[in-house]
């Protein structure tokens, strides 16, 4: 079994553009040319919804593109969230075989790994009843994944210095009367995605106990490649 895990680091990327790339690494996680891959990107705004979103019809779905945003419909858990710039965004598509067989298992340790990582910026975060990883009452994180003969696709959606006027247009994963917060509106002080992935980094291999190894630069462009 491999616990090593490859970095891709996209850039920002259109998020149809990431729901190809995704569907393109997990199929060569499946059929074993490569083991794990850590997806670390940003979109530009896009409402996406989850399998169990209903309330959100077509008339709903224009209301949300007029505000300048994208709308997807997606095969990942969760109701509807928001992605944008000041985000950062990881999806793993990872062999659980490779780890632990379980969903809930990995569900649990991305949680932790973000938590992790808040308790290294001094922030104290915690899981809920509710999905995601919050702050008291604020979802700093939002967490939705998709898995398929324990190929894990989706992930997670950290906000760093997201503009959360944004998720003022929606209900946040579907919870009424919660709010959403970021490292930046905790900390009080602007904090950027490029000085969050180290540490993501770090609570991710902690967490999972596992290696981690940057992509190749030649590597990286043929895995974006796939979405050209």
């Amino acid at each position: 079994m491999s616990r090593l895990v490859h970095i891709l680091r996209t850039g920002k990327l259109n998020y149809q553009k990431a729901l190809k790339l995704q569907k393109s690494v997990s199929e060569m996680v499946h059929n074993g040319s490569v083991a794990n891959v850590l997806i670390l990107t940003e979109h530009d705004p896009v409402y996406t919804v989850g399998i169990r979103t209903k309330t959100y019809d077509p008339e709903e779905e224009q209301r949300l593109k007029a505000l300048g945003a994208e709308f997807y419909r997606t095969n990942r858990g969760g109701l509807i969230t928001f992605h944008g710039p000041g985000q950062l965004v990881a999806y793993p598509v990872m062999n659980l075989k490779n780890f632990q067989p379980s969903v809930r298992w990995y569900v649990c340790h991305i949680e932790k790994t973000v938590i992790e990582l808040c308790r290294r910026y001094g922030i104290q975060a915690a899981t809920t009843q509710d999905t995601g990883v919050w702050v008291q009452d604020r979802k700093i994180c939002a967490i939705g994944i998709h898995a398929s003969r324990y190929v894990t696709t989706h992930g997670l959606a950290l906000n760093c210095n997201t503009d959360l006027g944004w998720f003022e247009h929606i209900v946040p994963c579907g919870i009424e009367g919660k709010g959403v917060t970021s490292l930046s509106r905790e900390l009080k002080k602007n904090v950027k995605i490029d000085c969050v992935t180290p540490r993501f980094l770090e609570s991710f291999r902690y967490t999972l106990e596992c290696d981690l190894e940057e992509v190749s630069k030649e590597n990286r462009n043929k895995f974006l490649s796939l979405v050209d």
